[in-house]
């Protein structure tokens, strides 16, 4: 054990053990672990702004046709969806809390984390009103584990992970082999994500959508978060269409609703920039709707930004920090540019104090609300 200078803090001294614990290890073969996950398909109401504000130009949203509650217009900023929620436990009668560093997930589905060598065990129920799946990307998986509906040969059991009928739960086996995790150009984590694939356009409109992290093999903690990242935060880039969801003629004023379920046009037409069915959001957040206190950093910090697109017809964005440049395979830049369902991941090591803007450089994405706040203290 080295001697440690006596003016050092026992902070830094533990930081610094720690540190030097697990550099040893990296030449051991780590531990293989099942991590297991109790996740729930929840019918819930989401809100885009909560507190009806325009928290990105400092106002109500009295004046929005975009959001204002009108008979014809739009039905307000609330909205019944289905996401992904995290349990305690196979009852599934107690909500895991999430984290405070995990609140800027928004609508996202919990996060799922594992290291290269693990096992990932997804208890999945449906609480929903029709079938949904858990399927992948990144991850190995049996014809039992792919959690998507199509023509694929299967019956009976290797079948039950296609569509969770309502009611009912699945478990899902995914081992994490080397090529799930960091390639030789990649940082030390990388991200993937899940969602329910029993027909992908309309639910992942409902809102079934989750991210994973997966961590090179030895340069995990043990709760599976990279070691050499003090701050990680992910942003979801999500164009949602409404009209699209499984629940578009719930969400309808009462007198335009119908007793099915169906895609629907555009009835309610206002003039505002977009029809009033189209979300811009940042993990299911417009406007800045996403309390401030989410994205704190702290100067000196190694955050990890992780940056995902979705699915729909204008899913291509590109992100952009004011205030600080982050490090994206090595090079720097303050803008990204990410395409439907890409990811990028994005280093950052805050040294402006301030409260900054993060929002999509496609102008009409950051018109129609695709924005939030970070803010960096000292």
């Amino acid at each position: 054990m080295p001697a440690f200078p006596r003016h050092r803090s026992a902070a830094f001294l533990l930081c610094l053990l720690l540190d030097t614990l697990g550099a040893g290890a990296q030449g051991q073969s780590p531990v293989p672990r099942t991590r297991t996950y109790y996740i729930a398909a929840d019918p819930v109401t989401w809100d885009y702004a909560p507190g009806g504000r325009d928290e990105i130009a400092g106002r109500p949203y009295t004046d929005s046709a975009f959001f204002a509650k009108a008979p014809t217009r739009a039905v307000g900023t609330a909205y019944r969806k289905v996401l992904y929620r995290e349990y305690t436990d196979s009852t599934f009668r107690t909500l895991k809390p999430r984290p405070e560093e995990w609140q800027h997930l928004g609508f996202l589905g919990p996060l799922i984390r594992a290291a290269v060598g693990d096992t990932i065990r997804v208890v999945f129920r449906n609480n929903g009103h029709r079938p949904y799946s858990v399927h992948p990307q990144g991850v190995a998986y049996g014809k039992s584990a792919e959690g998507a509906t199509y023509s694929d040969g299967t019956s009976g059991g290797e079948a039950a992970d296609s569509g969770v009928p309502p009611g009912g739960t699945h478990v899902y086996l995914w081992p994490v082999p080397e090529r799930a995790g960091p390639g030789p150009a990649d940082v030390s984590s990388v991200l993937w994500v899940y969602r329910s694939d029993v027909e992908e356009l309309r639910d992942l409109n409902t809102g079934l959508f989750g991210v994973m992290i997966i961590t090179a093999r030895g340069m995990a903690r043990p709760d599976g978060s990279p070691r050499d990242v003090d701050r990680e935060i992910v942003t979801a880039f999500a164009q949602v269409r409404e009209n699209q969801s499984w629940l578009a003629t719930a969400n309808l004023p009462p007198r335009d609703s119908l007793e099915r379920e169906q895609p629907i046009g555009n009835p309610l037409e206002s003039d505002a920039p977009e029809p009033w069915f189209v979300k811009f959001t940042i993990n299911g957040f417009v406007r800045g709707g996403m309390p401030l206190p989410a994205l704190t950093v702290h100067r000196g910090q190694r955050v990890r930004w992780y940056v995902v697109a979705s699915t729909n017809q204008f899913d291509f964005h590109a992100p952009h920090w004011h205030g600080n440049t982050v490090l994206v395979a090595g090079m720097r830049t303050d803008v990204l540019r990410v395409w439907w369902m890409q990811r990028v991941i994005a280093n950052m090591v805050p040294d402006n104090v301030g409260t900054w803007l993060l929002h999509c450089h496609v102008s009409s994405h950051n018109a129609a609300g695709m924005a939030v706040r970070y803010r960096v203290v000292p």
